[in-house]
């Protein structure tokens, strides 16, 4: 009774053992069929898959919409048109005059977000380094600040331009708080420069946390040793934010900066729900042209928007090759 008990008993492990070997036969098979380092790619096939509908095929789409004419909206329907929307994008008699270029509103775009960038990007590395070196110190409450500029980054974008734009407009807490204090209240969104000033201004609000979090861990990696070198020589403060800390926090600059230039090519999100690019063409940007000309209007111009869409592309890609540059840069460092 015991040997036939026994006999049961490794009977039903075998089976078991082949029930939990099932999933192992898949991975088996196919690694006898795809040798060496070939099996890796079942593994990323999924990905590959979903890069492919989702990035890939976009921008193929994107490539024939520029290249067509119509507004009608499926690819077949669309008649070939060649190199026609780049030359009406860039037709100008001159290029420093959006009034006398084909479409205007779409050089406005990018005067706009030139000023937009020279300003936002400058003033971004400003604040962010500066606050980055005030955290790294010995501060009290350090860790909270730190948290409190962080905050920001966490909101969506669309919430942020909705908290400012509470403040500001006409009857908002800005502006009711001017009038508290005897002051007139000013029209924050409906002037030009004002309305320019402040995209850029909750532009940094919104996403210096993050810039400021790379420089802080740059100033954290440089070694300890040197600065009490440098104590021990009694450098000036000043020397030694020259000679030491900015060559070495170098890498990370050059990465903020590129970063800071591409996210500040492509503002939409606070734009769009603050301003809505307005008042008149004052915070049109390259993004809003894009989607006001492809989504935005009575006639879609499909091929203007994806044309417009492809030059910033190329601006874009440039910017990411000099990122992947710094970014050698720092590894070598």
């Amino acid at each position: 009774m015991n040997g036939f008990g026994n006999h049961f008993s490794r009977l039903g492990g075998r089976a078991f053992g082949a029930v939990m070997n099932l999933p192992e036969l898949p991975m088996r098979w196919a690694q006898s069929r795809l040798p060496g380092g070939r099996l890796g790619w079942l593994f990323v096939a999924p990905n590959l898959l979903v890069f492919a509908m989702f990035s890939f095929l976009p921008i193929v789409i994107d490539i024939w919409f520029a290249v067509t004419g119509g507004s009608e909206l499926l690819p077949g329907d669309r008649p070939y048109v060649g190199a026609a929307n780049f030359t009406d994008l860039l037709t100008c008699s001159s290029y420093t005059d959006p009034n006398s270029c084909t479409r205007d509103l779409f050089w406005y775009g990018v005067w706009n977000t030139l000023k937009f960038v020279v300003l936002q990007v400058g003033l971004m590395l400003t604040f962010s380094l500066a606050t980055a070196l005030v955290l790294n110190r010995k501060i009290i409450g350090r860790s909270f600040f730190r948290a409190v500029f962080f905050y920001p980054v966490l909101l969506s974008p669309v919430v942020v331009a909705l908290i400012w734009k509470w403040i500001l407009q006409r009857n908002g807490v800005l502006n009711a708080a001017m009038e508290g204090m005897g002051f007139s209240p000013v029209e924050w969104l409906l002037n030009g420069t004002w309305a320019f000033s402040w995209t850029v201004f909750v532009s940094i609000w919104a996403h210096m946390g993050f810039y400021t979090l790379i420089l802080l861990a740059g100033l954290q990696a440089i070694p300890a040793d040197i600065y009490e070198a440098a104590s021990m020589d009694a450098a000036p403060p000043m020397r030694v934010f020259r000679r030491l800390t900015l060559p070495l926090l170098m890498p990370s600059l050059v990465v903020v900066f590129v970063l800071g230039l591409i996210r500040a090519v492509q503002i939409f999100d606070e734009v769009y729900v603050l301003t809505g690019g307005g008042p008149g063409t004052a915070t049109v940007y390259l993004v809003q042209y894009i989607y006001t000309t492809g989504f935005a209007q009575s006639v879609r111009q499909y091929g203007l928007a994806s044309a417009a869409s492809l030059l910033l592309a190329g601006v874009l890609m440039v910017l990411t090759l000099i990122q992947l540059r710094g970014m050698k840069g720092e590894k070598r460092g």
